[in-house]
């Protein structure tokens, strides 16, 4: 079986590199091998050249070209990669260090064995307080949020809807048919998954956060939007 590793990538040229050797290294289930697409959305810190000079058969480098456009965000990149996969299973890598390929058996266990469609990676499912995992107070919060709203929606039963850790049965996430241009990626496919009916599955995930001096991208803003868009796609399409 082929799995495949879909990385959006957006001027991450301090942590790139070490996430590609770890994608390379990652231990995967008996039978699988993986193919590895890398979406730059329109770096500028020198990310878009490290990835014009890689060849590696194992990676596939997607170049945005903006011509004069603004770059795309996540969702945009993931929609692109997905056109491109070759791969049963699909799994998103950030490409910032702060989640761990070393899980990659875990993610991929359940959906290899049948017993998932859906597996997400929970950065709570160990136990950890918010301080072992690095968050800021912010971010567990809008966590907190996220999550409960998922639930209370939903019935999502989801203790991390908003972990980047998120892997899918190819042809599901293709018939899902996305709009998210950014990081409402993610409550977008938690609401569209339950509102089929389908379970997803969690299982805990190693978590290092990054702050924002250290490139960590996300806002408030998109906090707003992905708690939009449950509400959203819970009343409508």
């Amino acid at each position: 079986m082929i799995v495949s590793i879909i990385i959006p990538v957006y001027n991450e040229i301090g942590t790139l590199a070490q996430v590609l050797q770890q994608v390379l290294a990652a231990p995967l289930p008996p039978g699988c091998d993986r193919e590895i697409l890398v979406v730059d959305g329109g770096s500028t810190d020198g990310s878009r050249a490290f990835l014009t000079s890689i060849a590696h058969p194992g990676i596939k480098t997607i170049l945005y070209a903006s011509n004069g456009r603004p770059p795309f965000g996540k969702g945009t990149a993931i929609r692109v990669a997905l056109d491109q996969v070759r791969g049963e299973c699909v799994l998103i890598q950030d490409a910032d260090l702060e989640y761990d390929p070393a899980d990659y058996s875990r993610l991929f266990g359940p959906m290899i064995s049948g017993q998932a469609e859906v597996v997400f990676g929970s950065r709570f499912l160990n136990g950890c307080r918010r301080q072992e995992l690095g968050m800021s107070s912010g971010s567990w919060l809008a966590n907190r949020i996220l999550s409960g709203t998922a639930n209370i929606l939903y019935r999502a039963g989801l203790s991390d809807e908003a972990t980047a850790y998120k892997v899918f049965r190819t042809e599901l996430l293709r018939s899902l048919q996305l709009r998210c241009r950014r990081f409402e990626f993610c409550p977008e496919v938690t609401a569209k998954l339950c509102r089929r009916g389908i379970r997803i599955h969690e299982v805990p995930v190693q978590y290092h956060a990054r702050s924002r001096a250290s490139g960590k991208k996300i806002r408030a803003r998109d906090g707003c939007v992905a708690l939009w868009t449950l509400l959203r796609y819970r009343v409508g399409n």
